[in-house]
């Protein structure tokens, strides 16, 4: 019996194999980089995960850990700073200004003991010493100096605090971080309009400061571990009042000093 000719079209270079392979090698394509990214350092979801721990108000990153000590490093010199301009501000605005930041760190820095004191989170006692720096530049400066000094530093620090508690409130899961942040921008907004309404901010070299970036904002560094409890259903935290204030008019120049 003679041998049976070859049937052309079969095999991998058939049209129905040429369809088979390309599929395959679509399906290899969409899977690489899946596995490929798992692998990756540095990417959001690596940052948002970093040293993150678990609590029953929910995951505590990090991130969330640096932003609850720098809320108590706030309070610890902007307090006593905003005591300070009650005795040296020369005008009216500048006292006031003075007096709302007394009352919001007092306000803020008793929820930032209360939430720490929950995450089981050691707090700092003293200011850093960029904060200590600023303070002695304040005790040095005299009448009008000191206004200007007072009302430009002040400005400055609130402004970029402000993008930091927006970063944490758009990405923390924990509850009490949450909640915290909610009531840090209400006390953190306050400060900025009445310190812009003493007259004494100088729009160019904040826009400049703020440009140069040269405090840098929160980033998730590594930071020492906290609570490790089995994790849990989120507990809703009801945030305390937040204090309301007035402001007085907008000044568009500096105001006179007053005797």
């Amino acid at each position: 019996m003679r041998p049976r000719p070859p049937v052309n079209g079969r095999g991998i270079f058939s049209g129905t194999g040429l369809i088979i392979t390309g599929l395959a090698a679509t399906l290899a394509a969409l899977i690489f980089p899946i596995w490929s990214y798992a692998d990756r350092s540095g990417t959001g979801v690596d940052v948002l995960n970093a040293q993150t721990v678990s609590t029953k108000y929910g995951p505590l990153s990090a991130l969330d850990r640096e932003f609850v000590t720098k809320v108590r490093l706030a309070g610890l010199w902007e307090l006593p700073a905003g005591q300070q301009a009650l005795q040296k501000g020369t005008t009216q605005a500048v006292r006031t200004a003075g007096q709302h930041l007394v009352e919001g760190h007092t306000f803020l820095d008793e929820r930032v003991r209360d939430v720490a004191s929950q995450l089981g989170l050691a707090l700092p006692n003293e200011p850093n010493d960029q904060q200590k720096q600023w303070l002695a530049t304040l005790s040095s400066a005299q009448g009008v100096e000191y206004d200007r000094q007072f009302a430009n530093i002040l400005r400055i620090a609130h402004g970029k605090v402000f993008s930091v508690v927006a970063q944490v409130r758009a990405t923390t899961r924990n509850s009490l971080v949450r909640a915290l942040a909610d009531d840090a921008n209400t006390t953190v907004l306050d400060h900025i309009k009445i310190l812009e309404a003493t007259g004494y901010v100088d729009w160019d070299a904040l826009a400049q400061e703020m440009a140069s970036g040269s405090t840098p904002p929160i980033t998730s560094t590594p930071g020492p571990p906290g609570p490790t409890t089995d994790p849990t259903p989120a507990v809703p935290v009801t945030p305390s009042a937040s204090p309301t204030y007035s402001l007085p008019p907008p000044a568009t120049s500096p105001p006179p000093s007053e005797s």
